[in-house]
């Protein structure tokens, strides 16, 4: 495994290779079923999640700017990754694509002309949607 690897020379295929060969090498893939993957990821995210709790913005980037508390943040980031990327590889889920499908179900749940700037759930503006002319769903 390589150290030099980046967000952009890496691809998603290579990721998983990588936590799946790390799990291989321990005899780990025994334990990595679907529930107990996602019950670790929510625990990780759990943890990620500390770095925030009871701080405000300005205090969390005043944090971040120190080495150490961005060097551990990363690792927390990175152990939410390796439960994803494992996750998709154990239950047969192209991330890449299912990213990209999630992302044109979001674009008509929340298009840019309307939402731009604005922080509401689509369930908010559903009527405005349904009211915009240029929709080819409009008023049905």
């Amino acid at each position: 495994m390589t150290s030099t690897a980046s967000d952009t020379t890496a691809t998603i295929a290579q990721l998983k290779q990588w936590v799946r060969d790390f799990s291989q090498e321990r005899d780990w893939e025994q334990f990595h079923h679907p529930k107990d993957l996602g019950l670790a990821l929510a625990i990780e995210v759990g943890e990620l999640l500390e770095h925030f709790r009871y701080r405000d913005n300005e205090r969390i980037a005043k944090e971040l700017a120190k080495e150490s508390v961005h060097t551990e943040l990363a690792h927390e980031l990175a152990d939410c990754l390796w439960l994803l990327l494992r996750l998709g590889d154990v239950c047969d889920v192209d991330l890449s694509r299912s990213l990209r499908e999630k992302l044109v179900l979001a674009a008509e749940k929340y298009p840019a002309d309307l939402v731009r700037g604005r922080s509401d759930k689509y369930t908010y503006y559903r009527g405005e949607l349904e009211k915009d002319p240029r929709r080819d769903d409009a008023g049905s």
